[in-house]
């Protein structure tokens, strides 16, 4: 007959692997989750960024000006965060705009069209946040956004399952 102390010492063993493991997988999971802010650019990485991407061949346009906007998504929601309203909604503009360079240059041939996909669910997910957080009159560029963003999303991700 096996005893509780008997059970418990065979028990031991596994319990701790299994609480290592999900240590480990929470840890990849909260930096896979992560991973979209690991590297946020500044004002001359942004520009940098923006050349790069106006300038590349045209498959990898898609992916170049996904990071862009995600970039200047988090640039604005910081500045509104900071209270630099002009600043972010200038952001906003930006984005809009680079949204629809992505717009013409989406196609299921371009390279890292999965990763751009994520990006731009990411940037969709923070512009959500941003909305949530802003005033009434700047809830409609905010929104305005929001739904260019979704959209673009949405085609990449049928772009994605095409091929």
């Amino acid at each position: 007959m096996l005893s509780s102390n008997n059970l418990s010492a065979r028990s031991l063993p596994f319990f701790a692997v299994a609480l290592v493991a999900l240590c480990f997988s929470y840890g990849n999971a909260r930096a896979y989750a992560d991973s979209p802010d690991e590297h946020l650019l500044d004002q001359q990485g942004i520009e940098e960024l923006e050349a790069k991407a106006l300038n590349a061949d045209p498959r990898e346009q898609c992916f170049l000006f996904a990071q862009l906007v995600h970039q200047l998504t988090e640039q604005s929601a910081q500045k509104y965060a900071d209270g630099d309203t002009e600043k972010a909604i200038a952001g906003l503009k930006k984005i809009q705009n680079f949204a629809m360079k992505i717009n013409m240059r989406l196609t299921e041939h371009d390279k890292r069209l999965k990763n751009a996909e994520i990006l731009l669910r990411h940037t969709a997910f923070r512009l959500r946040e941003m909305l949530h957080s802003s005033n009434a009159e700047d809830q409609p560029l905010v929104l305005e956004t929001l739904a260019q963003i979704d959209h673009l999303e949405s085609d990449a991700l049928q772009q994605v399952f095409k091929k």
